[in-house]
């Protein structure tokens, strides 16, 4: 006899892809290091996630908007985008599957001065420990690292909170995100270590939407395509999702 609780069991870890993260750990706040590409597409996805969480829960906009909501980072590597949610107010819980990752957070954060709670686990992990559920998911270039991404997504869903929304960012499955976002920014550009990302665990869009779909409870804002420009060398919203992309859901 099935449970709710069946997807404990599942794996969503993949050994090979958190030794290549555990192996860059050092490097995660380096603006300069092998995360260049993060750093400089955070402005993009921070001003998203504030926009979004701002008109999803009718915040005033203050200095610390996500006061009073509690958030997950799920794959947080070295706390990028943990810290500023904490900043926001947020009440942060970050987790990742390799435990360099979250000693390196961890360090950075005593720095910072910020408080997040930061924990070596997995989404299976935390089901299976009640942790109970958030206001705020943030699933950010992280399901194109994971065993398989359906089922991985279907128990991060379980984490959302009713009238909680969750962010979803990746990298399309496409042939023109081989050569860019893969061949030239590995191998040409020298962007980010050779191997960072497999192409056949890239993730298309519609993949994504057959999960969100299935439930009736979840509004879906997307794919939005996310773009970078040479010429200014910054990232932007656009229209075209034939690499990167984000999608935001909603629960009712």
């Amino acid at each position: 006899m099935s449970t709710s609780d069946d997807l404990i069991e599942t794996n969503s870890v993949d050994e090979r892809e958190i030794a290549k993260f555990a192996a860059m750990a050092e490097e995660w706040w380096d603006p300069n290091g092998k995360f260049k590409p993060l750093h400089k597409f955070n402005p993009t996805r921070l001003k998203f996630i504030r926009e979004h969480v701002i008109k999803h829960f009718g915040i005033a906009k203050t200095t610390k908007p996500f006061a009073g909501l509690k958030l997950i980072d799920i794959g947080c590597g070295g706390g990028l985008l943990s810290e500023p949610m904490a900043r926001l107010g947020a009440q942060v819980t970050a987790i990742d599957a390799a435990e360099q990752n979250i000693k390196t957070a961890k360090a950075h954060m005593e720095k910072s001065g910020v408080l997040i709670d930061y924990r070596h686990a997995k989404v299976e992990d935390l089901i299976a420990n009640h942790a109970g559920q958030f206001d705020v998911v943030l699933n950010m270039e992280v399901i194109e690292h994971v065993n398989n991404p359906q089922e991985f997504l279907k128990t991060a869903l379980k984490l959302l909170a009713p009238k909680g929304i969750m962010f979803i960012a990746t990298i399309n499955r496409t042939q023109k995100a081989r050569a860019l976002a893969l061949f030239a920014a590995e191998t040409i550009l020298r962007w980010l270590p050779e191997g960072t990302h497999d192409f056949e665990k890239l993730v298309k869009p519609e993949e994504i939407l057959t999960v969100l779909r299935a439930d009736a409870s979840l509004s879906i804002t997307g794919p939005i395509g996310v773009s970078y420009s040479p010429l200014s060398d910054k990232w932007s919203l656009s229209n075209d999702v034939s690499m990167n992309y984000m999608i935001v859901v909603e629960k009712t």
